[in-house]
């Protein structure tokens, strides 16, 4: 997939041998993980998703697979998944950013990479329920294409609005998701006040001009705010993002050559951190950038695009960011 891993219009037959699979998870095949999220009160489960889908089960799910994203929302708020899928694990070993707080040991990884989705195993996991986040209704993020109609057919999916909302409303969906599968929110409250103080401060910063960004080495793109929950939430306490002039096809983002990486006046840049995405290292060898106010000034801090979509998680982002906005100064 060419140009930045965020939302576009459009996404990249089912797998070999998933016919065989389902037949030996039909028969009581065993799947890797046995860990499984909080049961509680037996009884039936309903849960009506973003695509005003009304789930409807016997009795609560208890093997959760999910997009990191989703899954790093659950784990905050008290759900263990049994399968991830999407960016979990660095070239290291160690724990994506995306993934949160999710104890990778103990979870399924399912794929790791844009397109990857291994339908075998996750068939063999015997999933109650898949969970991902959308950014276009309708489309699971991270589900291939490719392999959607086979994935449907094991277990039900759930999926939860991001594009258009802001973070806290996209917060309360998880949060509503996660007590429905029996989970204790233990927690919540001391992030709330934390998030909500975070918050607040946010407004003192409203003369800046920021300027958030994703960079690959032939592009940069600057991001629409109204697109992405995160920014919505920013900018509802008193942040001023710049919105650029005009947007690529979807209008989550408008694409610039390094060239014209100044086509935008900021006193501060955010960039995303995430794995896919340059670093600050190797965006200073494009010299129209090094040249920008804000990088001169050392106005150049991290935006972490894929938040977790818990109040500890957004706490940890908000807070991260006044405390860098603090060290910031309008520039001439």
């Amino acid at each position: 997939m060419s140009g930045p891993v965020l939302p576009r219009r459009g996404f990249f037959a089912a797998t070999a041998g998933v016919a065989a699979a389902l037949t030996l998870a039909a028969c009581g095949g065993e799947g890797a993980a046995t860990q499984a999220a909080p049961t509680g009160a037996a009884g039936g489960w309903t849960f009506t998703d973003d695509r005003d889908k009304k789930l409807s089960l016997p009795k609560r799910p208890t093997r959760v697979v999910a997009q990191v994203g989703a899954a790093a929302a659950l784990w905050d708020f008290g759900v263990r998944p049994v399968g991830v899928f999407g960016p979990h694990k660095l070239k290291d070993g160690a724990r994506d950013p995306q993934v949160g707080n999710v104890d990778i040991t103990k979870v399924t990884g399912l794929g790791n990479v844009w397109d990857e989705f291994n339908v075998e195993q996750y068939i063999a996991l015997q999933p109650d329920l898949l969970v991902s986040s959308m950014y276009i209704k309708g489309t699971l993020w991270y589900v291939p294409e490719k392999s959607k109609a086979t994935i449907e057919q094991v277990a039900p999916t759930a999926g939860i609005m991001l594009t258009g909302r802001s973070a806290m409303e996209v917060i309360g969906k998880y949060e509503e998701l996660a007590t429905s599968l029996g989970a204790n929110l233990q927690g919540v409250p001391e992030a709330k006040t934390r998030l909500a103080a975070a918050g607040k401060e946010l407004a003192a910063f409203k003369d800046l001009k920021i300027l958030m960004i994703s960079a690959g080495p032939d592009a940069m793109w600057v991001v629409n705010p109204p697109e992405y929950p995160d920014i919505v939430h920013l900018t509802q306490n008193g942040l001023t993002v710049v919105t650029p002039a005009k947007v690529d096809e979807g209008g989550f983002f408008q694409t610039l050559s390094w060239e014209n990486a100044d086509t935008y006046d900021a006193d501060v840049i955010l960039y995303d951190t995430r794995t896919q995405s340059l670093k600050p290292a190797e965006m200073m060898k494009k010299p129209t950038f090094a040249k920008l106010p804000a990088v001169k000034a050392g106005q150049l801090y991290p935006w972490s695009a894929e938040a977790p979509y818990s109040y500890q998680g957004y706490a940890d982002f908000v807070e991260g960011l006044v405390a860098n906005l603090k060290k910031a100064s309008k520039l001439p």
